[in-house]
């Protein structure tokens, strides 16, 4: 799909991070751009700053673990341009969770599932009936992770378990517009290859009453730039990929029509390697002996 000025782009968790730098790529090509972010304050200043930069936007508090709040961020869009050409079901949390997955509570997954899967399915739902009865050539981007979507991430096993789901979510919806004839492509992104500086670490500041811990967390970092500075202190280089290069990975993937959204990494390449030869050999997952001796 050619990215062209004019058309419209819907994404979600737009107020910062990932979906922020997405929202100005395409601002920068043209679109019209609708965000979509479950905190009123970012998202006010984010949109501020588009239309400062000329782009023109339309904000709308949104959370995506409620189908009604989707279905009418879906209407509004149509209501102001009516159409969209470009979804971004990027939304995501971090559970939270701490300890042995026996141990996790019940509202850690509740919360990462009502989110980063239910949160992805609304939007395929509330969009793409009419991006499809539109006509015009559409893209849907589903954000994953390499923490789930390439190999698990043990210590993180509710967000892994949420991104691996993503990722099968996504194939099957490709498969489905495939069968269709569709004009509307599908892609599953891997943001990287190394870490990203985004609002995933203070997710817990908007997690809802309904998904509250029972107990405190026990971790010490409360932030991204916490643990960056431990790591620091304990003498671990720490690298990150700045999210304007996802964002330009993201758009020159939907030009070239690519399904896998995937930066080349010999890390996550070897990752995939051991994992898929692993399954050849119906062998024990070795690559994950770095945690079991943890």
């Amino acid at each position: 799909m050619e990215l062209r000025p004019g058309q419209v782009a819907v994404v979600t968790g737009a107020a910062s991070g990932i979906g922020l730098a997405m929202a100005r790529r395409f601002a920068a090509d043209g679109l019209k751009v609708v965000l979509a972010d479950v905190e009123r304050s970012a998202l006010d200043r984010a949109a501020a700053d588009l239309r400062a930069d000329g782009a023109e936007v339309h904000a709308r508090v949104v959370d995506v673990s409620e189908r009604d709040s989707v279905t009418e961020l879906a209407d509004a869009a149509y209501d102001t341009y009516g159409a969209v050409h470009v979804l971004c079901n990027n939304a995501g949390v971090g559970s939270g969770a701490e300890g042995r997955m026996w141990e996790h509570e019940p509202n850690d997954w509740k919360w990462a599932f009502a989110v980063n899967v239910w949160g992805v399915f609304h939007g395929v739902q509330a969009f793409l009936p009419r991006m499809l009865a539109g006509g015009e050539p559409g893209h849907v981007v589903n954000t994953s992770s390499g923490d789930g979507g390439i190999a698990p991430l043990p210590t993180a096993s509710v967000y892994a378990v949420t991104k691996a789901a993503v990722v099968t979510m996504t194939e099957s919806l490709y498969a489905h517009l495939r069968a269709e004839h569709a004009r509307v492509g599908a892609s599953v992104l891997f943001p990287g290859p190394h870490m990203l500086r985004t609002g995933l670490w203070e997710s817990h500041r908007n997690r809802p009453e309904r998904y509250a811990k029972e107990r405190p967390r026990r971790s010490p970092y409360r932030s991204l730039d916490q643990w960056e500075a431990a790591m620091k202190e304990a003498g671990q280089e720490v690298r990150f990929t700045p999210v304007e290069e996802v964002a330009d990975f993201v758009a020159e993937g939907i030009g070239a029509g690519r399904f896998w959204l995937l930066p080349e990494s010999e890390h996550s390449d070897g990752q995939i390697r051991a994992r898929s030869q692993s399954m050849l050999d119906r062998a024990d997952p070795s690559y994950l002996e770095r945690f079991i001796l943890d």
